[in-house]
């Protein structure tokens, strides 16, 4: 298949988002932890599953990916805690079902501290909202994200990088064997932010390029394991260097499995989320090299700033927040580069 946009990190799936993405021109959707699946027994059942692939493809919708399974659906595993087996087992019942319904990605972090933010209405382009993270301001404002999809996790103690690494391989051992099975892709996200100091005691490794090489490493060549490429969150780390770097990396491999695509302004220990374009890196130069190298899975809008008009998109996970002018413009300026590069499959007008 082509390198191809999607609309994605969907939260919360209604006639508005599917029109929404009609609107846009676009034919795929990808979700994030959407409130469509409850999961109530521990993992998204077959019939919850198949009942959002047949909402999607009543508009013509593939269902392109899901990520990140709720947090009770895992927490243990994260955190290496006693239970971790019956959680394992359910992960694999997530992934066996995604099978049987045709979806074949699942997206997933391994952050038992999950994403990090210092501000969630810092100033951006014209006085839009965006995030912001100061490593220099967390001890005074702790994770301002503390409330967003989270869920005590009833550990109260620090986790070491080690500790980290020793319950991602735990993951992988277990779930790896079953998504090669099936013929499902599971794709890591880098740590947000990728600071090497812990945050809230607990540790962070997947900060750095060598982090995500040394987790391709751990996978043992698994032709189930791929990488989320959260461009937003490689930029963090060193700006183009590393985004450029992770690409060339991995895009010859055939291990990106898709991408987020949103960038920031400034590496950590800070930084400020940014409109496209305005950032560390050149939008249209990153996707080049992802063509490049390779790389023909699916991309999608990420974090959008809230423009004039827009409710707050982190505070609000709706569908009215959702459906937003800023991300209206992340989707048609990303479109407006994959139909200049000529990647968009439509090939260019000859007027």
């Amino acid at each position: 298949m082509a390198l191809r946009l999607a609309l994605g990190h969907i939260d919360e799936f209604d006639d508005s988002v599917a029109i929404f993405a009609q609107q846009l021109g676009l034919t795929g959707v990808q979700f994030h932890t959407p409130a469509n699946l409850p999961g109530t027994p521990g993992y998204w059942t077959v019939d919850e599953l198949a009942a959002l692939v047949r909402h999607c493809d009543s508009y013509g919708l593939v269902v392109e990916g899901l990520e990140n399974v709720p947090l009770w659906h895992w927490d243990k595993v994260l955190f290496g805690l006693p239970g971790r087996d019956e959680q394992l087992e359910n992960y694999q019942r997530t992934v066996r079902n995604l099978a049987a319904v045709g979806i074949g990605v699942l997206g997933h972090h391994f952050m038992p501290g999950y994403v990090w933010r210092t501000d969630l209405r810092a100033a951006g382009r014209g006085g839009a909202l965006v995030t912001a993270f100061d490593l220099a301001r967390v001890p005074a404002t702790g994770n301002a994200l503390a409330a967003y999809k989270l869920a005590p996790a009833g550990v109260d103690a620090t986790i070491s990088p080690d500790q980290v690494w020793a319950n991602y391989q735990v993951f992988l051992e277990s779930v790896l064997p079953v998504a090669e099975e099936v013929g499902v892709r599971l794709a890591l996200h880098p740590d947000d932010p990728p600071v090497d100091e812990p945050l809230g005691g607990i540790a962070r490794v997947f900060t750095s390029p060598d982090g995500l090489k040394r987790a391709y490493e751990l996978s043992g060549g698994s032709s189930a394991w791929g990488l989320n490429l959260c461009l937003g969150t490689v930029s963090e780390m060193d700006g183009e260097r590393s985004v450029n770097e992770v690409i060339d990396f991995f895009g010859p491999l055939g291990r990106i499995a898709y991408v987020h695509f949103r960038d920031v302004q400034g590496t950590v220990p800070a930084f400020t989320e940014c409109f496209l374009g305005e950032g560390n890196y050149h939008p249209a130069q990153v996707i080049r090299r992802l063509a490049d190298n390779g790389f023909d899975g699916f991309v999608i809008d990420d974090h959008v700033p809230a423009m004039i008009g827009d409710p707050d998109t982190w505070a609000d996970t709706s569908p009215e927040a959702y459906n937003s002018r800023a991300r209206a413009h992340a989707i048609g300026y990303l479109q407006g580069i994959l139909h200049t590069l000529d990647l968009d499959g439509q090939g260019r007008s000859s007027r």
